[in-house]
């Protein structure tokens, strides 16, 4: 088994688990990884996912060229055929996905860690857009959804050297929202999984709606979307509890409605 998925109450952990290949990707585990998405996206009872890479050395190392191509036909044919596909493509996931970058975080790699909506990291992960030195270029969304996080003169400066970045310096530029120690990663991923999940569901789902499709509106068009989603909220069963709950002072009993 390349993906591993395990819930621990309404976490799901989920689990790059080919140490052996620094976590990379072949076919097999792409397709593992896409049910392991679906899969919690279709639990009701799991709220907040966690990603990461078995061991310590890797997060993910992007594709296993050691495999050969990824496509499993020429590229024309599955353009024409509609079935060509980026090595990691955004699942559609309406929950929030916590990547826990545990190591090289390269190539599609670091592009499977921007698909997700929190990063944090290890203190000896390392980052890069690296396909430039196989003759190559980042092809699930690296050129794209790098400069939306840390600007389009640092994206561009990665993608176009390939040069890797340490833990500090995906800090220092945003790529990353906190450092832990090695030993402590998983459990300040769990950490923040909880805290999200304390918080009214539809809430967390309509704040990660509103910010990932904002990004590709205009200023007047986000604030209406965002006030839209705001008015559907506001008649929900949650918003009265948590009201009531905070007059009562007492923890709300989220019903997701």
């Amino acid at each position: 088994m390349t993906i591993r998925s395990e819930r621990h109450g309404p976490v799901t952990v989920i689990t790059i688990d080919r140490p052996e290949a620094r976590n990379a990707l072949d076919v097999a585990s792409v397709r593992a990884l896409d049910e392991a998405f679906a899969t919690f996206e279709a639990d009701d009872a799991s709220t907040v996912a966690v990603l990461t890479g078995a061991g310590e050395r890797a997060f993910c190392a992007g594709a296993d060229l050691r495999g050969g191509a990824m496509v499993e036909d020429t590229p024309a044919r599955a353009v024409f055929a509609g079935t060509d596909r980026s090595l990691v493509v955004d699942p559609g996931v309406t929950k929030p996905i916590i990547a826990a970058v545990n190591g090289f975080a390269l190539g599609g790699g670091l592009e499977l860690a921007l698909l997700c909506d929190i990063r944090i990291a290890s203190s000896s992960a390392q980052f890069g857009l690296t396909e430039v030195a196989v003759g190559s270029m980042p092809g699930s969304g690296g050129t794209q959804r790098l400069p939306r996080f840390v600007g389009p003169g640092i994206a561009m400066h990665l993608a176009l050297t390939g040069e890797r970045i340490d833990a500090a310096e995906a800090l220092r530029i945003g790529l990353v929202t906190r450092l832990c120690e090695p030993a402590s990663l998983m459990d300040e991923a769990m950490a923040i999984a909880l805290r999200i999940d304390a918080n009214a569901p539809l809430s967390v789902r309509a704040v990660k709606k509103a910010i990932r499709s904002g990004l590709d509106m205009s200023l007047a068009e986000g604030l209406a979307f965002e006030r839209a989603l705001f008015n559907i909220l506001r008649d929900s069963e949650d918003r009265q509890e948590g009201r009531l709950a905070f007059r009562e002072k007492r923890k709300p009993a989220w019903r997701g409605r």
